[in-house]
């Protein structure tokens, strides 16, 4: 005979913060397994820090709160996720919470009906949140999770019996998601989103169950697709040494435990395994810098060891960009102010003189808030704005911010620099709005824009293959070229975007490439296309060889 379930603690407004606290830890405890999910070679593995990001805006909006009822508390939840969401996963993830919110606002508790009720809601606001929802996201999460509460609800009343069945469920729907977006089965991986939302929802049972938050799933990756190149892009308190210890283990490793050991030292980690090799990476305050070096040597033979001063990188970085003053432009009460997000301080040097009232920091790997691109706006002294995301992955913030100011916002939805600055080209400040925004828009579609990286992990896409550490190119955001060289990238680039059918060819060069090297390259550049005219200017931007801009 089974002994009878102690029934489970009624989820009070008070219950609703523990949870949210611990789908946070949980979250940023497998923040770089959720990275590691990129689709794309290219150096913007950041669902996971968008995600975590966003829920740590949440939760410091409760933080203090002391709402008994779980309708009050799920409220602040969902204002907190609107105004810290960054990136698209992060904005549908606010949105799950609005939605969530909604269908618990005169809730005192949160019982089975209403969790149920919740859930469905949350699924419906997540989709009229996006255009064209796409299934195999976290869309497809979202709406398997709903069904799976329905069910269970069927089966029992008890919260947290159904959470115990709405969890596989979302773990079940992760998985199938390549069956669902062929971009992902081509990639190998699943949705990053969808797993994401499924750790959140795992990290809430894990706390109920009483089971640890602080320890991932030990997750071991091929070393080839360890994404290293942007660890610094989400430095948290504390992470003074980068550390990357490369050994042979004298016995067979036990994951678990190590992940656990580490996670006593550092944060950050990330391990790969290759041809009985492992790499461990991790960053750690300056105190313990030499600790992982020491754990290491006692499970077996280093044979490398990297370490990295990141604070002395940081200050390096800040230091490029330091007394250099950018000239916004002065915007007078009626006039339309644009707002455009920059990756670099040469991008946004040249924003500022084509016109730009505000600009914000922001771009691969570093998608701005809700908040931040509000902030940037709501104190100038028009209520005529227009923003340029210049990311695909911004746009969804800049629509959000739209949706929650009283000013008049147009978003022009650029998807990357070349098509900002295009759009830029059309600004009439004494203009009509919905007139300039609308030739903005029809202006983006008039470019072609190339970007220059180095693959970050071995894939093949559209019949290109890659291997990580190769120079790739993307045209309009679509893999193109994979060679070993920025030269022959840019060169395959511009001959598969047609670009002597054009007349300018515009090179933004990164913070990482050059002058001299960006000079040589654009001088062979235009041997090939002596009929063009070739502009080179400094970007600035991280990650990035070039942007190149054909119109």
């Amino acid at each position: 005979m089974q002994p009878e379930r102690v029934k489970s603690p009624p989820i009070d407004g008070q219950m609703l913060k523990k949870l949210v606290e611990a789908s946070l830890t949980w979250l940023r405890a497998n923040q770089q397994t959720v990275n590691a999910l990129n689709v794309f070679p290219v150096p913007d593995g950041d669902t996971g820090t968008n995600m975590v990001l966003t829920m740590q805006s949440a939760y410091n909006e409760i933080d203090d709160l002391g709402h008994r009822a779980v309708g009050q508390m799920a409220a602040a939840v969902s204002q907190g996720a609107l105004m810290g969401a960054r990136g698209n996963s992060g904005v549908i993830l606010s949105q799950i919470w609005r939605g969530f919110a909604r269908a618990l606002h005169d809730k005192e508790i949160l019982d089975g009906p209403a969790l149920s009720a919740a859930f469905a809601d949350a699924r419906d606001t997540a989709y009229k949140g996006v255009v064209r929802p796409v299934e195999g996201t976290i869309l497809t999460v979202a709406k398997d999770v709903a069904a799976a509460a329905e069910q269970a609800l069927t089966e029992t009343g008890d919260p947290v019996e159904m959470l115990e069945r709405i969890v596989p469920a979302a773990d079940a729907s992760v998985q199938r998601t390549p069956d669902l977006l062929p971009v992902l089965k081509q990639a190998g991986v699943v949705d990053s989103g969808g797993k994401g939302l499924y750790f959140i929802l795992e990290g809430m049972l894990r706390f109920l169950h009483g089971e640890p938050l602080d320890i991932p799933v030990a997750v071991v990756q091929p070393i080839s697709a360890m994404n290293l190149e942007d660890t610094m892009d989400s430095i948290e308190p504390g992470q003074d040494y980068e550390v990357v210890v490369d050994f042979v283990p004298a016995k067979t490793l036990d994951l678990q435990a190590f992940y656990g050991e580490l996670e006593k030292i550092g944060t950050s980690i990330q391990v790969g395994e290759g041809e009985g090799m492992y790499r461990m990476h991790i960053n750690v305050p300056t105190e313990k810098r030499y600790e992982p070096i020491d754990y290491v040597m006692g499970l077996g033979t280093i044979t490398k060891v990297a370490m990295e001063n990141l604070i002395a990188q940081m200050d390096q970085i800040e230091r490029k960009t330091s007394g250099k003053r950018i000239e916004l432009a002065n915007i007078e009460p009626g006039q339309i102010a644009v707002v455009a997000v920059s990756p670099g301080a040469g991008l946004s040097r040249v924003f500022a003189s084509l016109g730009v009232a505000a600009l914000v920091a922001g771009g691969q790997t570093m998608n701005p808030s809700t908040k931040d691109i509000l902030d940037a706006f709501e104190n100038l002294p028009t209520d005529k704005v227009i923003i340029l995301p210049n990311n695909k992955n911004i746009i969804l913030a800049a629509q959000q911010a739209k949706e929650v100011t009283v000013k008049h916002v147009q978003i022009v939805p650029s998807r990357n620099i070349p098509q900002g600055l295009a759009a830029m080209m059309h600004l009439n400040p004494d203009g009509d709005l919905e007139a300039i925004s609308g030739k903005m828009i029809r202006a983006i579609d008039d470019i072609t824009a190339i970007e220059i990286t180095t693959a970050t992990r071995s894939v093949e896409i559209d019949g290109v293959a890659v291997e990580q550490g190769q120079v790739i190119a993307l045209i309009n955001g679509q893999l193109a070229v994979s060679i070993n060289s920025v030269e022959q990238a840019c060169l395959q680039a511009l001959q598969k975007a047609n670009a002597a059918d054009f007349e300018l060819i515009t090179l933004f060069y990164g913070e990482d490439m050059p002058a001299a090297e960006a000079n040589r390259i654009v001088d062979v550049i235009r041997a090939a296309y002596p009929s063009q005219e070739i502009e080179l200017q400094d970007g600035g931007q991280p990650h990035y060889q070039f942007i190149i801009s054909v119109e």
